[in-house]
């Protein structure tokens, strides 16, 4: 379950991305142009600290970009290359947020959600005191066996951020898919599929296979 705060950040989290995306490698979208968002979906952190969202993003016009991003009362050691910004939450106060794919947190949470079969998590806001749902803009499907007895991911071991993110960890290999719908060139494994609001047809969006 994720628990939402009405609340404000400034800077934005499209501000931010904004600024931030025209330096990655796999972004096909003009610089210098402001991102809409095309829905976004969440996993748990299980220990409750770390705030875990996946943004579909791009300009108006432009295709649409997968952004995984961890959201952190303290920076996270030697990710440094991977922050996104800093921002200030009017509720939880200075978040550190982080592109995901370097955050074990992350990986820990992609790889029980199409392996274990787990998907998104329910979202819920609190609004004068009581929990309301909040519907999902992202639907999500995994092809996963639901097998819950995953190994521990441990530690990341490698990075390869190209067209496609690989996240190489102790246990498991993951994908993340960039740019939805240009596929992953090589992918294998159970996949995390999703559609949304202009993508009626489930893309694939990330896949994830046992070591």
């Amino acid at each position: 379950m994720a628990l939402l705060h009405r609340a404000t950040l400034r800077p934005t989290k499209l501000d931010l991305l904004t600024a931030w995306l025209p330096g990655k490698p796999w972004y096909a979208g003009p610089a210098g142009v402001e991102v809409v968002s095309r829905g976004a979906y969440r996993f748990d952190d299980p220990d409750g600290e770390v705030g875990i969202e996946t943004m579909l993003v791009g300009a108006a016009d432009g295709p649409v970009h997968q952004v995984p991003l961890t959201y952190r009362a303290s920076p996270l050691d030697g990710a440094e290359d991977w922050l996104v910004g800093t921002t200030e939450h009017s509720v939880l106060g200075p978040r550190w947020v982080y592109d995901g794919c370097a955050d074990p947190v992350y990986a820990a949470a992609l790889a029980h959600a199409i392996l274990a079969g787990s998907g998104q998590a329910e979202q819920y806001i609190e609004v004068d005191g009581r929990r309301e749902v909040r519907e999902p803009t992202v639907t999500i499907v995994v092809s996963g066996t639901g097998n819950d007895n995953l190994p521990s991911v441990g530690a990341l071991r490698r990075l390869v951020d190209e067209d496609s993110t690989l996240i190489s960890t102790d246990t498991v290999e993951l994908v993340v898919v960039r740019r939805p719908g240009a596929g992953a060139v090589g992918a294998t494994g159970a996949t995390l599929s999703g559609s949304w609001d202009g993508q009626q047809t489930s893309v694939p969006l990330a896949y994830a296979r046992v070591r």
